[in-house]
């Protein structure tokens, strides 16, 4: 007996919502119940690159089909509320202004979590005044952008918030007005930022309880200018990518735990080569920095767990003067690399009085 096909419908539903839509919407050929229950589920998930096994086919014919199938499963589903909407076109070209409509279409639904990764595409505005949206992840999409205007931004239930190598235009700005439309954000995950297009990077958000500051470690030919992070609620953060030149305004006060993977780049290391007689002249009175992270460490002072990469103890040598007094700090892990020294261990340790576990890991 078919145990499945004897639930009730809306629990089928249920089910074929936690498959991909290709494979849920497979269903319809078992028998004539089975024909329209995927039509209801509350979870769409597209990836054109489903089709790429399609052989004997041209890429225009597989974009094509897989534009077609979108089109029919939104039309199936009428006015449905959808939950998930997520969407990949990384594989093939398609009409953008389709693409357009199927987020439109999600949105106007009442969709609350968004995923999408486009290429070479402008989201359209309606994304970011969206009352129903509660996660919201765009990327990674090469030339995927956001154009952002302040008054269009207000997105009032959004608790996640994932960019992933997304154009942000205004060099910053459109950032800050971003996140000015959204104030109850609860998560906000960085990914792979090309500096190369900001002025600067400010974090400020009250409700914000957790951030993720990533980029890969390939990217060592450009640094940040300046960031700043007004997180007073954080209580979890993640930060890899290139040393700042400097960090204006830094404020962690509810931090818990803490992975920090900051680096040099190319040139700030060829700084730091230079020999100690050429580098800090006996005239000088000041020690000189290729980047300054003091007030980025002093942010962070008030730690309970805290993960340093190998590479940001040689930032902590280098880009701190002094080194902050960590009283909080109750547990330490230091990753060790044969090319980087731990020069300023000692005096880490010496500023952690109440630290209980030291883990070094080789």
């Amino acid at each position: 007996m078919d145990l499945i096909s004897n639930l009730p419908n809306p629990l089928i539903s249920h089910i074929l919502s936690y498959l991909p839509t290709k494979e849920a919407a497979s269903t319809s050929v078992l028998s004539k119940k089975w024909r329209y229950l995927f039509a209801f589920v509350s979870n769409l998930d597209f990836d054109d690159s489903d089709y790429q096994n399609d052989i004997g086919r041209s890429d225009a014919e597989i974009s094509t089909s897989f534009m077609d199938f979108v089109d029919r499963v939104l039309s199936l589903q009428g006015n449905l509320t959808v939950n998930r909407f997520s969407l990949d076109c990384s594989s093939f070209d398609l009409d953008l202004d389709r693409v357009t409509g199927w987020i439109l279409n999600v949105l106007r639904r009442g969709v609350s979590d968004l995923d999408l990764s486009v290429l070479e595409y402008t989201l359209p505005s309606e994304v970011f005044v969206s009352k129903t949206l509660v996660k919201l992840k765009l990327g990674p999409g090469e030339d995927l952008c956001l154009t952002l205007d302040r008054k269009d931004v207000f997105l009032p239930k959004l608790k996640t918030l994932y960019l992933d190598s997304v154009t942000v235009e205004e060099r910053g700005f459109g950032f800050v007005k971003l996140l000015s439309g959204c104030p109850v954000l609860e998560e906000l995950v960085l990914m792979n930022i090309g500096w190369e297009y900001w002025m600067f990077c400010t974090v400020s958000l009250i409700s914000l309880k957790r951030l993720t500051f990533f980029r890969e470690e390939e990217y060592t030919d450009e640094n940040p200018k300046s960031v700043s992070f007004v997180t007073p609620n954080l209580v979890y953060l993640e930060y890899s990518d290139a040393v700042a030149d400097k960090y204006p305004n830094v404020n962690f006060s509810s931090l818990v735990e803490a992975h920090i993977g900051l680096r040099l780049t190319d040139d700030q290391s060829a700084d730091v080569n230079v020999s100690e007689d050429d580098y800090f002249p006996e005239d000088d009175e000041e020690r000189q920095m290729t980047a300054n992270a003091t007030d980025f460490f002093k942010g962070i002072s008030n730690v309970q767990i805290l993960y340093l990469s190998a590479k940001s103890i040689e930032v902590l040598t280098f880009c701190c003067e002094p080194i902050p007094v960590f009283n909080n700090l109750i547990q330490l892990t230091i990753e060790s690399h044969s090319d980087v020294g731990w020069d300023s261990l000692p005096g880490l340790l010496k500023n952690c009085a109440n630290l209980e576990t030291l883990v070094l890991k080789v």
